[in-house]
């Protein structure tokens, strides 16, 4: 029986020739992945069992950046005791203030992950990485701890759902509005314990920026993982950057797949989800300017990548924030936010009365830099909108692309840009 992608990924990585859906495995782990809110749990279960050294200290990543800039004594004392781990068993790939990113962005800029690596992270959007061909996912602390001292984890190899992408995008859509429409077709638990596997003509019409934006949210419908397959683009990217051996998997003609679906690009239109989970999605056509917000969010590990700050910057060029509204704009790592500064982005968001952040998770957990009060409504190209993600539980979190975001910063109204051009606004 024919192996998808993922399940090949994983046959190489258990030293196995097949390996079936629902069968229980040790892998190999190119990549250990944790953050200041779980890695200090997992240094403690770490110390706890008796582990004495990490099991490569090229291959385990701490980023901190879901509170940093610490926001307080907690996420100082957090962040320290990570440092202090790091400091002590050598870890090369240290993140911290000056040097950091949110993670999801930073890894694969930094060439800690590519085609054909399994790599586990204390943190669920850890998926991202099959936007280069990788096998990833999301695992508990205690699981991180194992994997820094073994270099391996245990794995229940998961069937798949067959993605095929056909069409181009149309203007103002995007990968966020790929995989909220995918979501909105088969709710968050469509997918659960599921691959996610994109294929079809459509890939290639795909940008690197869209292919990571769509892998991070797999986690919103239930997937265990979401992938992608390594072509020109993959290669391009990866070209220089990545600091290990390509290593390209392909689904065999014969692999089983739970299902097939179907999304023509040309089709899509920007998408919304509404309150309070990502698979309640309208398109823009459904809920232009009926929504009014209080802030606007443009950035995390779904969208704060250089393609998402020039879509955002675009709208806001020549236009101004709404009164009333917060609009906060947060390059996704150092690099982005450089290259942003040198094309003269945020002169745009600055001039339009935006503010911009230092990297950080900050507003999308609810952490800080962009909490919402009672009643108060957000629309957001962040990946969750549940009750009370982005602070109070009476407030309201919207999902859009970074297009939509600005957009609506602009009218006060959750907005399709398009309308901005024809009104002259």
């Amino acid at each position: 029986m024919g192996m998808t992608m993922t399940q090949k990924i994983l046959a190489a990585h258990a030293g196995l020739k097949e390996v079936a859906a629902g069968q229980l495995i040790e892998a190999k782990l190119d990549l250990c992945l944790g953050n200041d809110i779980t890695s200090p749990v997992a240094v403690n279960e770490f110390e706890r069992c008796g582990a004495c050294h990490v099991f490569d200290q090229s291959r385990v990543a701490l980023v901190m950046d879901h509170f940093t800039p610490n926001k307080d004594i907690k996420a100082a004392e957090q962040v320290k005791r990570v440092r202090g781990f790091a400091d002590k068993y050598g870890v090369e790939n240290f993140f911290d203030v000056g040097r950091m990113g949110v993670e999801h962005a930073l890894l694969p800029e930094q060439g800690l992950v590519g085609p054909g690596d399994c790599v586990i992270g204390a943190d669920s959007h850890t998926c991202t990485y099959g936007a280069l061909g990788a096998f990833s996912t999301g695992v508990g602390s205690t699981d991180l701890a194992a994997g820094m001292a073994t270099g391996t984890a245990w794995f229940k190899v998961p069937s798949a759902l067959k993605i095929v992408l056909t069409g181009k995008f149309t203007e103002y859509v995007s990968g966020k509005d790929v995989i909220l429409d995918l979501i909105g077709r088969i709710g968050v638990d469509g997918a659960l314990y599921r691959s996610l596997e994109f294929t079809g003509p459509g890939v290639k019409e795909l940008s690197i920026d869209d292919r990571l934006c769509i892998a991070n949210m797999a986690i919103e419908a239930g997937a265990k993982n979401g992938i992608f397959p390594v072509d020109e683009v993959t290669m391009a990217y990866v070209n220089g950057r990545f600091q290990r051996e390509p290593q390209v998997f392909e689904a065999d003609p014969d692999a089983v797949y739970d299902e097939v679906i179907e999304i023509d690009l040309s089709a899509l239109r920007p998408t919304v989800a509404f309150p309070h989970l990502p698979e309640n999605t309208r398109t823009i056509d459904e809920c232009n300017g009926q929504v009014k917000i209080d802030q606007s969010v443009i950035g995390s590990c779904t969208n704060g990548r250089m393609e998402d700050m020039r879509a955002a910057a675009e709208i806001l060029k020549g236009r101004k924030v709404a009164r009333g509204v917060r609009c906060i704009v947060i390059p996704a790592t150092q690099q982005i936010w450089t290259q942003c500064m040198h094309e003269g982005l945020f002169d745009i968001f600055v001039e339009a009365g935006a503010v911009v952040s230092t990297p950080t998770c900050g507003p999308c957990l609810g952490g800080h830099m962009g909490i919402l009060a009672a009643g108060e409504r957000a629309v957001s190209t962040t990946n969750r909108n549940f009750v009370g993600r982005m602070g109070h539980v009476e407030s309201e979190v919207y999902l859009s692309n970074p297009y939509v975001a600005a957009a609506s910063a602009v009218t006060g109204y959750i907005s399709d840009p398009a309308d901005l051009e024809k009104e002259g606004k």
